[in-house]
């Protein structure tokens, strides 16, 4: 009988050893390290805003001088964009080729449902809150002066081209060519015509009459202005990538195409990221340096500029987070935190559209948006997803009536807020977006146009604050559809999943065939080489094309097998 050994653990005395606190300091550096590109970002901004001021103070600076201190800046905007049109066109077609026409349909529902939801609120707060601060005063019309006339622009034209647009002929002129309605006042000379007589005194009575006043005919033509066409571009890819994903397996060398691209582009992005510091502060600075009378200007449009600001923050800071927390229920402050790259990008560069590399990076990469979600909502809620723009041109508007001494009544005003919504929605297929949008919405309440000049010189910082709350919106946007579509898409991977686990099974057992009958047909060749005589053929019936091959077996003479 075996011995029986008992042994009892007993609990060890010993303290454990703390291990000591790490400095607060160094804990703050290791964040900092670990966000190096985020850190580096935002000292872009700062430094730029502080130098640029500081050198305002200085003696006048040359304009060659000036330029050379943007030139870095400008060279971060030319490579942002030439990556727009690649990422566009891979991010959509990659994004709906992974779902069926049933779950990108739900998809693009819910974004649309969001996306205008969320511009009328904007809308609707910019209005209370210029009618509430009040802002305009008909004496600082008097000290800022008349302004710069515009041409008429017809809302049905606008209309129009947003149409036309959205179809555009030719899709290589797409991408750096769309079409507007040009209206230009021709003078039409009437065909006066009369019999002069041959008598010298009626030759002198014509010859004194005057002549007949001109008149004024407009005329309508339609014409290419230079930027990229993004809403026809969308619209295309859009119904390509739904009717690639249906093709299935046949268009999978083409998907694998695209998604190969799409890794390129976001690689480049990361590349370009670090660079974005230095063209971010020139940026900046550059803006600052070269804005005339910055001071003045500021003292003049100082309310106007606080009630813009105002209305942004809250709906950047307050709406959009509540709405995305009464959906998600989840914190959306840390949300922020991280797209908080892509928000001070949109605040340096002032382009939406420019930013759409770095907010997928955002999205993807530190929040684990589905790709297929951000790859389709993104793009659209870049070109037609403006609440910042919106909040700001209905503020302008009423602006504009206050200081002309104009009293709006409540149709007026509700018309404002939903020209103002639909003008932002079609404002990037625009040329000239926010001059011809704010021209619709003031010619649709009967407002003089030609105070829109006044605002522009405080549109260049007003400008920076609206995009990166249009980034912003986009990118709760992108997080609350793929809450609400995350069981879809779930599911549908599970569907995926079980089908590639057929094809499998299908492909395994066909190749366990294939090996038994191989097997099959050469144990019939060993038993006819054993019973034939010396010379024999067999015929064996390969696996791989199914032909049959003769094969002579010969039989070894006694003295060989020594």
């Amino acid at each position: 009988m075996p011995k029986q050994v008992e042994v009892r653990m007993h609990e060890s005395q010993l303290e454990p050893i703390d291990a000591p606190p790490a400095p607060v300091c160094g804990g703050l550096c290791q964040k900092l390290c670990k966000n190096l590109l985020l850190t580096l970002t935002i000292l872009g901004v700062i430094l730029g805003s502080v130098v640029g001021m500081l050198l305002r103070y200085a003696s006048p600076i040359h304009p060659d001088v000036i330029m050379v201190i943007a030139f870095p800046g400008d060279i971060l905007m030319r490579m942002l964009k030439m990556l727009i049109l690649p990422l566009i066109i891979s991010s959509l077609i990659t994004g709906l080729a992974g779902l069926d026409a049933k779950s990108s349909g739900r998809l693009g529902t819910r974004a649309m449902v969001y996306y205008m939801s969320t511009t009328i609120i904007a809308a609707v707060l910019g209005v209370i809150l210029v009618l509430i601060i009040h802002p305009g005063n008909p004496k600082l019309r008097a000290r800022l002066g008349e302004g710069d006339k515009n041409d008429e622009v017809s809302s049905l034209d606008a209309f129009f081209d947003l149409i036309r647009n959205l179809f555009p002929e030719n899709l290589v002129q797409a991408c750096f060519q769309q079409i507007q309605t040009v209206t230009k006042k021709v003078e039409h000379v009437p065909d006066y015509t009369e019999e002069v007589n041959s008598t010298m005194d009626e030759f002198l009575l014509n010859g004194t009459r005057p002549p007949p006043e001109p008149v004024f005919v407009t005329k309508k033509s339609l014409q290419f202005k230079s930027g990229m066409n993004v809403l026809g571009l969308i619209g295309f890819f859009i119904a390509f990538g739904i009717c690639m994903g249906k093709m299935g397996e046949k268009a999978k060398l083409m998907l694998d195409f695209f998604n190969i691209l799409n890794e390129i582009v976001m690689r480049l992005v990361i590349m370009i990221m670090w660079y974005s510091p230095l063209g971010i502060a020139c940026l900046i600075c550059g803006k600052i340096i070269s804005i005339k009378d910055l001071e003045v200007v500021a003292q003049q449009l100082g309310m106007y500029m606080v009630t813009v600001v105002v209305g942004l923050i809250i709906h950047g800071a307050i709406f959009l987070p509540l709405i995305y927390f009464a959906i998600v229920r989840k914190n959306p402050y840390s949300f922020f935190m991280g797209i908080f790259q892509a928000w001070i990008t949109a605040l340096g560069t002032a382009s939406s559209a420019g930013t759409l590399p770095v907010t997928f990076r955002c999205l993807e990469e530190n929040l684990g948006i589905d790709k297929r979600v951000t790859r389709f909502v993104l793009p659209v809620g870049a070109t037609i997803n403006m609440d910042g723009t919106a909040l700001y041109e209905a503020v302008a508007a009423i602006f504009i009536a206050q200081m002309n001494g104009i009293h709006l009544d409540a149709g007026q005003i509700v018309t404002v807020s939903l020209t103002a919504t639909l003008a932002s929605v079609g404002a990037a297929s625009i040329p000239s977006a926010g001059l011809v949008t704010m021209l619709l919405i003031l010619t649709a309440v009967g407002l003089p146009t030609q105070d829109i000049s006044l605002l522009v010189a405080v549109d260049w910082l007003l400008d920076r604050f609206r995009t990166s709350v249009n980034v912003v919106g986009d990118s709760f946007g992108a997080g609350i559809v793929y809450h609400l579509s995350k069981q879809e898409l779930d599911s549908l991977d599970a569907l995926q999943g079980k089908s590639e686990d057929m094809e499998m099974t299908k492909t395994q057992s066909y190749y366990e065939d294939l090996k038994n009958h191989h097997e099959n047909n050469t144990n019939q060749c060993v038993y006819a080489a054993d019973v034939s005589a010396p010379e024999d053929e067999c015929k064996v019936t390969l696996a791989t094309n199914g032909s049959t091959a003769e094969y002579t077996l010969v039989e070894e003479e006694p003295w060989k097998l020594e």
